[in-house]
């Protein structure tokens, strides 16, 4: 792998010389500008508008040029020997939490290596300390004919030192967003949630692949072997208006469901998705045991009015009347009871 970049990480009075190492690589397929008529190679030359000729790259500095029209020319030892720090040191500034700084600020990455045996053990030390920590080291450097803000991290055992930009380079967001208040249901953001889940079920980051590149590549193949080119079918028109919410999460979320083949969610929200004016079944669950208390008060009253009637005929107002004679009838033989009893042990008088 080549070197980027030679210098040292300063941690306080550490020094750890390193080595920086291209983190990541694009491919595509090359494509050259050509002349759409004859397919004809287009290339670029150096032209020098004062000579009004061809100049070979050698003979090719940088320059700035002044509102004023004036230009400085700047030579490739003018930049390497810039009044600059960071040109040769990562000065590490602070140590802080990976969520402190916002990921659009992320700009490319490089592997970080050990210059020499040396630098092993302080490596470490550093790779440990932010490991167990759990935290980002926040340093500048400068690369090429720029200095940035960078960060270290720890990825696979290895550090990593990204570069950022600037603070004041992002843009801000302001009006862009919805300006309006969107009011979000609960019901809603539940659907959406579980939606999110499903897709997110057994997802591998590695598995994705460039699917413009194949296709491109495609193409190419086509033309080289004077075939027809392939052809995407044409999408249908997506809708401009999202007119039930509810109805489109919920028929992802089957899509979704059925394209891991997992079939119908059984613990899908469809009840909860609804609106609220449509959950009635709380409501429904609490009348019914109502109902049935109801049935069986009225089927105890009729049991107990047939039982108190004298012939088990209907429950009328004879029930009620041989139900009034029957406890006179009661009292009557209670109150003969007494006098007769009142009689036999009273003492009779000697004659």
């Amino acid at each position: 792998m080549q070197t980027t970049w030679k210098g040292t990480i300063s941690f306080g009075l550490v020094s750890i010389p390193v080595h920086l190492y291209s983190a990541t690589q694009e491919h595509d397929v090359p494509l050259h500008q050509v002349h759409a008529k004859d397919g004809g190679r287009v290339r670029m030359k150096r032209y020098c508008e004062q000579e009004e000729k061809e100049v070979p790259y050698a003979e090719i500095a940088k320059g700035y040029e002044s509102p004023d029209g004036r230009t400085v020319t700047l030579s490739d030892a003018d930049l390497a020997d810039l009044p600059l720090p960071s040109k040769k040191i990562i000065d590490v500034l602070a140590f802080v939490d990976a969520g402190e700084i916002d990921p659009l600020m992320f700009s490319k990455a490089y592997y970080v290596g050990v210059a020499d045996k040396a630098a092993a053990k302080p490596y470490a030390l550093l790779r440990d300390a932010l490991t167990e920590s759990g935290q980002i080291a926040v340093t500048k450097i400068a690369l090429r004919t720029r200095e940035s803000p960078a960060v270290l991290r720890v990825h696979d055992g290895t550090l990593v030192l990204q570069t950022c930009i600037w603070p004041d380079e992002v843009r801000p967001a302001a009006g862009i967003a919805p300006e309006e208040d969107v009011a979000v249901r609960p019901q809603e953001l539940k659907m959406a949630r579980s939606l999110m889940d499903t897709l997110s079920e057994d997802f591998d980051l590695s598995q994705l692949h460039d699917d413009y590149q194949q296709a491109l590549q495609q193409v190419i193949t086509a033309r080289l072997e004077g075939v027809e080119v392939p052809h995407e079918e044409e999408p249908g028109e997506a809708p401009d208006n999202v007119i039930d919410l509810m109805e489109a999460l919920r028929t992802s979320l089957k899509q979704a469901r059925s394209g891991r083949g997992q079939g119908p969610a059984e613990d899908a929200p469809e009840e909860e998705g609804k609106p609220e004016p449509r959950r009635r079944a709380p409501a429904k669950k609490k009348a019914e045991p109502d109902a049935k208390a109801a049935a069986a008060k009225r089927t105890t009253t009729r049991k107990t009015t047939a039982g108190g009637t004298a012939a088990g005929g209907p429950s009328t107002g004879k029930g009620t009347k041989a139900k009034s004679t029957t406890a006179k009838t009661a009292t009557a033989k209670s109150t003969t009871g007494r006098t007769t009893t009142g009689k036999s042990t009273a003492p009779r008088k000697a004659s």
